[in-house]
């Protein structure tokens, strides 16, 4: 069985290469299933390989075969059969199903707009970063407190076991300042930029990653700033 965005890839896929005789471009799938990274791409089409749906074609750019397709999308393509004799459908204005037990009702979420800071590694540091790609909403009920926040996207699976993917969106909150067991950006020699855990041990500070194939830094407090604390996540699938 497919997810929804997994079925609204291969059906992209599909369309095009009925329509191009080419498959899109990694850009153009991102595009049309409105995610924010290529990373979300790459897991999707391996996926559907993986399920047996597409072959990628080695050695080949943008090469991509549809080996078969899910039953959803066969019946889409066949032609609507005609009613029944003395059947007519009917239609009721003002049908509903019924809401499953216990579901909450639905309000208004307050979102704010916030600045995407480039990416940030949670695996070996990066350059600093310090332009702004592009703006993301971020629920209300997200942002911890006063102060500024802004927002940045993962490069790495250093922080896997603290349920932060590659690719994911983290939401920052800016201070100077940590405790013990604080996820953080942190800003080493003025040079490069992390996400990790924080530890202070005596005149040193750990850098911990939450997955056993990274070695926590230790690096002398001096060498170590603080860049802001971690409030939120959002993924795309």
């Amino acid at each position: 069985m497919l997810t929804r965005k997994q079925l609204e890839l291969l059906n992209f896929i599909r369309d095009r290469l009925d329509r191009d005789g080419v498959p899109p471009s990694f850009d153009e799938m991102k595009e049309a299933l409105d995610l924010r990274s290529k990373s979300g791409i790459h897991r999707l089409i391996t996926a559907l390989e993986e399920r047996g749906f597409i072959r990628r074609l080695a050695h080949r750019a943008r090469a991509l075969e549809i080996i078969r397709l899910p039953e959803a999308l066969e019946k889409r393509a066949e032609p609507e059969s005609a009613p029944a004799p003395g059947f007519s459908p009917r239609v009721i204005e003002g049908d509903r199903v019924a809401p499953p037990a216990n579901a909450l009702p639905v309000s208004a979420v307050h979102a704010l707009e916030l600045p995407v800071m480039g990416r940030i590694a949670a695996g070996v540091p990066i350059e600093a970063i310090a332009e702004v790609s592009h703006h993301i909403a971020v629920p209300g009920s997200m942002l911890s407190g006063r102060g500024n926040h802004y927002a940045l996207e993962v490069k790495g699976d250093s922080m896997i076991e603290a349920g932060i993917n590659d690719g994911d969106i983290v939401v920052i909150r800016e201070q100077g300042t940590a405790e013990n067991g604080d996820i953080v950006v942190a800003l080493v020699e003025d040079q490069e930029a992390t996400l990790k855990r924080y530890r202070r041990r005596g005149n040193m500070i750990a850098l911990e990653a939450a997955n056993p194939a990274y070695e926590t830094r230790v690096i002398p407090d001096h060498l170590v700033r603080v860049q802001g604390r971690l409030v939120g996540l959002i993924r795309s699938y």
